[in-house]
């Protein structure tokens, strides 16, 4: 029997697709009469304190999100399989979020819209995408995509990940060794990393004052799109006040939603957008982990499990 725990998304809507597509395997909801011991996968999304009280005979835990870090955190986790979705739309939907604000502040938006208002005509010519620099922390399933759309584009590519990963037409670093290297050559810097209590508060003064000067006009770029607790607000406001950043893009933040007081919504060259960068389809996610439980069902093992050590 499967499980729907969901909170703030239409868990009727997943639950009707999930029930079509898995019948006869029985498919209950939060408030339906069930016993707890028959409850053999759970489907999460921000689960309550008490979401896993006696499941017993758990097998798996699926998760909504590509993310799984809020989850890891939830104080009564079975110690269980934690599988996490991993989809092709997801995937394309991040790197179009990448894509377009990537392209966006090389080609010096926040110049030419800040001339706009104030009614100046400012020839200031954007450097091509072969002069300017994206680096991407992260290479996993939405790095790699990233990579791959960024390419074609002619952007100089680097990447910056936990280990070494060897990708064609990207210049590669990794571990703390190698970070400040990384940031060194970076115009465009990019966030798609897991969230870690290693990578919790990356995204700070320190990392922003080591990017490359020079490459874009008004100062280097930060865009963030993986977690909120990757990045320091008040540096930020900091950084992009004194000039050490040109400009950001945040589609996560410290707290959801972005409160009313926060300066962040009143900075010109700040583009926030109300973490939308990629969603989970219901069609693609009812198809994965349908696709999941049939196949473990029939003895095949589950795929993209956590590993709970590394936190991803």
């Amino acid at each position: 029997m499967l499980l729907l725990h969901l909170s703030d998304v239409d868990e009727a809507s997943w639950a009707e697709k999930l029930r079509a597509a898995l019948a006869p395997y029985p498919v209950v909801r939060q408030g339906d009469a069930f016993d707890p011991k028959d409850i053999r996968y759970i489907f999460v999304w921000k689960p309550k304190p008490g979401a896993f009280d006696g499941l017993t005979n758990l097998k798996a835990i699926l998760s909504l999100g590509a993310g799984v870090d809020a989850l890891l955190k939830h104080p009564r986790l079975p110690d269980v399989p934690v599988v996490r979705f991993v989809d092709e739309d997801l995937s394309q939907r991040m790197s179009d979020y990448v894509v377009a604000h990537v392209t966006m502040h090389q080609r010096l938006y926040s110049r030419f819209r800040a001339a706009q208002l104030a009614r100046r005509w400012d020839q200031l010519y954007p450097p091509a995408a072969s002069q300017t620099s994206v680096g991407i922390m992260g290479m996993g399933v939405l790095g790699q995509d990233a990579v791959a759309r960024l390419k074609p584009q002619g952007f100089a590519l680097r990447s910056w990940s936990r280990t070494p990963k060897a990708i064609e037409g990207v210049e590669g670093f990794a571990g703390t060794e190698q970070f400040d290297a990384f940031l060194a050559g970076t115009d465009i810097l990019v966030n798609l990393l897991p969230l870690t209590p290693e990578t919790t508060g990356i995204l700070n003064y320190q990392t922003f004052a080591k990017l490359r000067r020079g490459g874009l006009h008004g100062g280097p770029v930060i865009i963030n799109a993986a977690r909120g607790g990757h990045q320091r607000e008040a540096d930020i406001v900091r950084a992009l006040g004194d000039g050490t950043l040109g400009a950001a893009s945040l589609d996560v933040f410290e707290t959801e939603p972005l409160p009313q007081e926060s300066p962040l919504w009143a900075i010109e060259n700040c583009y926030i957008t109300p973490h939308i960068a990629a969603i989970s389809s219901e069609t693609a996610g009812v198809a994965y982990y349908a696709g999941i439980i049939a196949a473990h069902e029939a003895g095949k093992p589950l795929i993209n499990v956590v590993d709970r050590t590394r936190g991803y």
